[in-house]
């Protein structure tokens, strides 16, 4: 399949961008039918990154005694759906000297992968954890890693509004990836190296500007996926996307 059809898929029918016709109001953080909506939140959302002192050994499964210092992130819905605490997805996140860390866990019926060519961007038709990084609202440029239950990492740059550059990659040996499935559940372990964030100019003072996402892959046939779109908040859009300002929220890095 052509790159420039896969990405339509992805975003015509797989995800960031299906045709609902419904209006919402926020409550708790997430969207419920009702109401149009109009305005940008003008407070980010915040997760906040506890310090460890030694470096995290990476397995895939998250066993790592250091993650217990985390604070557990479990408030994800389905901002389209007007459904929140799903449950079904969480996310920690410590910060070392040298690497910021994060981990995903990740409870579904049944894992949906699919696979190919083992192309990056087959990660796109498949049940997976998403992070992006921007420098301001701007979003010029920002930065994707979507990360599939087999450590696949589709990784890309974009500029506002979808226009991606899906020959980049991460730094190299700055982005490390390791992952465990089950048939009913999948952790995505990653780690960041603080030089690459600030290389990129992600990494400003204590903060980084960034979306939590999973897209979870309903149903396969082939190579077309039906996914839902789970989020760590509301962005401020009637349909599915999350390459949007709104999207984007701070994590701080403590001291």
């Amino acid at each position: 399949m052509r790159l420039e059809r896969i990405l339509q898929v992805s975003a015509n029918k797989v995800g960031h961008k299906n045709p609902i016709n419904k209006t919402f109001q926020k409550k708790n953080n997430y969207f419920t039918e009702n109401q149009t909506i109009t305005k940008v939140p003008t407070v980010l959302k915040t997760y906040c990154l506890q310090p460890i002192s030694e470096e995290l050994t990476l397995t895939g499964k998250g066993e790592d005694l250091q993650w217990k210092k985390a604070d557990l992130l479990s408030d994800f819905g389905y901002p389209w759906d007007g459904k929140n605490d799903i449950k079904s997805v969480s996310f920690k996140a410590v910060h070392s000297k040298k690497w910021v860390y994060a981990l995903f866990e990740v409870h579904v019926d049944n894992v949906k992968t699919y696979v190919s060519n083992n192309n990056k961007t087959e990660v796109i038709n498949s049940d997976r954890v998403e992070m992006f990084f921007r420098r301001d609202d701007r979003l010029a440029p920002y930065y994707c890693l979507e990360i599939d239950a087999m450590g696949r990492v589709f990784d890309y740059e974009a500029e506002y509004h979808r226009k991606f550059n899906t020959q980049w990659s991460w730094p190299a040996q700055q982005l490390l990836v390791h992952t465990h499935q089950t048939k009913n559940d999948y952790t995505v372990e990653i780690a960041l190296s603080k030089d690459s964030l600030t290389s990129l100019g992600l990494l400003q003072g204590t903060r980084i500007q960034a979306g939590l996402f999973r897209g979870e892959c309903e149903e396969l046939k082939g190579d077309i996926a039906s996914m839902k779109w789970i989020s760590w908040l509301a962005p401020d859009s009637p349909t599915p996307d999350f390459h949007i300002p709104s999207s984007f929220g701070e994590l701080i890095l403590e001291d």
